[in-house]
Parts: structure tokens; sequence; C-alpha cells
């Protein structure tokens, strides 16, 4: 039997980590709004959705154009588009109503992140 564990913590970021923080959330909503109305455009031209590879490829070239997507973390815009087309997969079984777009209004927002080359580390109960 599978088990996934998940752990949960309350961390207490500095100044410079608050704004790292804000700037990969408006990143991951850029990205994920952006891409939703290229799907939504597509989808009411064709009848079908874009695929999770062809936006992450083009993800590539918009990181060109605007330059401040690369400032935050990679991993956290690709875990935007894979949560896009992981709600597209969704809506096209009738799982789901179809994705919607991000607002900054909404009071939780997050991103997901994975630990690659030490990114994230925990010493001393301070990040």
């Amino acid at each position: 039997m599978l088990i996934n564990k998940a752990y949960k913590f309350r961390l207490y970021p500095t100044k410079e980590q608050e704004i790292f923080i804000a700037k990969t959330i408006g990143c991951s909503r850029f990205v994920f709004n952006r891409f939703l109305g290229q799907w939504n455009d597509t989808y009411q031209e064709t009848g079908k959705g874009l695929t999770y590879s062809s936006c992450s490829a083009e993800l590539t070239q918009l990181k060109k154009e605007f330059v401040w997507l690369k400032e935050v973390d990679s991993i956290a815009l690709q875990s935007s588009l894979k949560n896009l087309a992981d709600s597209f997969t969704r809506f096209f079984k009738k799982q789901n109503k179809a994705p919607r777009f991000k607002s900054k209004k909404n009071p939780v927002q997050s991103y997901t992140t994975k630990v690659t080359n030490s990114n994230i580390a925990i010493v001393n109960n301070k990040k």
C-alpha cells in the first residue's frame, strides 16, 4: 500500500524572502492565467485544449519575452502549468467545471515547488 506524507510548517521569512515569495506567487498566477486564456481560445476554436508539453515549450519562449519570469523559482511556474493541465483533464472527463482565472484578491495565495539543489533548507527552525 502506497502512503504519501506531507509536512506543514509555519515559517517566518525575512523581508527578502517575503518579496521572493510574493514575486513567485505573482509569476505563477501570471503564467496560469496567460495559458488559461490561450487554452480557452484553442478550446473554443477546435473543441480541444492544449497539451502540457506544448505549454511548457512555450513557457521558455515566454521567459525570453518577460525577463522577470527568470527571477523566480522555475519549478513553481511548471507546477502552475501542471495544475492547469490537470484541471482541464478533469474538465474534459466531466469531473469538474472549467478552470477559472486566478485572482490577486483571493485571500489564499500559494505555489508549489520541489526541493532541488538544496533550494529549501530549514536550519535551527529557520529557513
